[in-house]
């Protein structure tokens, strides 16, 4: 049966990430948590091919020289993509990495992103709702497909919008977390995140140096005290 749902893009499995030379900043700790501030161009994970060792759970294992000590323990209850910079929470122990799991699981974290947009967006708010799938052909490429696709929502507001050329900055609460959802639900909608080198248009990678989407807020409960924790991270490129 031929795939309904198809794309014209393309990419490959081969990547391998060059050097980031900024460091992973610590921005809470407690004896359960970390807030951490991930930059843009570093993994979360290491991947599997030894060239991508280097991600934020081997530095905070490992240890940052003259930066941040060894937490052998650390674990990421949620990841954010190799160009996204901002926010994360890191479980220190099983315990509360369990705890912080569970609540990723069950929709009660609230996250926001900032975002540079290719155009000026219409409307001052709204919502975009697009069922995502991965797309089998083109790894690590994800598509919008009704058929087979997850659902998957995304709201927005517009922060400001600026001229030369025309761009967008704006606020991004993702109520699903499919694999990509900001940046084909952007692209879907006509304005891709500027930066952006798997879904784009025509001009819209080249008009940034790095992917212009920044995790800005993350609300959830601590894992041992039950006390309503917002972490915050301000945004490099707004």
């Amino acid at each position: 049966m031929p795939d309904t749902c198809s794309t014209s893009l393309t990419a490959f499995d081969d990547f391998v990430a060059p050097p980031c030379s900024d460091f992973v900043e610590i921005l809470y700790q407690d004896d359960d948590i970390l807030l951490i501030n991930k930059p843009s161009g570093l993994l979360s994970l290491s991947g599997k091919n030894p060239l991508n060792r280097d991600s934020v759970h081997y530095r905070l294992v490992h240890g940052q020289e003259g930066v941040s000590p060894a937490f052998p323990e650390a674990k990421l209850p949620h990841r954010i993509d190799f160009g996204t910079s901002g926010v994360m929470v890191v479980g220190l122990n099983a315990a509360s990495a369990k705890h912080l799991n569970k609540q990723f699981q069950a929709r009660t974290v609230k996250k926001c992103y900032i975002a540079m947009l290719e155009g000026w967006v219409a409307d001052d708010q709204g919502q975009i709702s697009a069922a995502i799938a991965k797309h089998k052909d083109y790894f690590p490429l994800v598509k919008v497909c009704p058929v087979m696709g997850k659902a998957a929502t995304s709201e927005y507001s517009v922060l400001q919008r600026l001229e030369q050329p025309r761009r967008s900055l704006v606020q991004f609460t993702p109520l699903t977390g499919r694999t990509h959802q900001l940046r084909i639900h952007s692209q879907t909608f006509g304005h891709p995140i500027l930066g952006c080198d798997l879904y784009k248009n025509d001009h819209s990678e080249q008009m940034a140096e790095r992917l212009l989407l920044h995790a800005s807020d993350l609300y959830f409960e601590h894992p041992t005290s039950g006390e309503p924790v917002h972490g915050h991270c301000p945004c490099p490129f707004s």
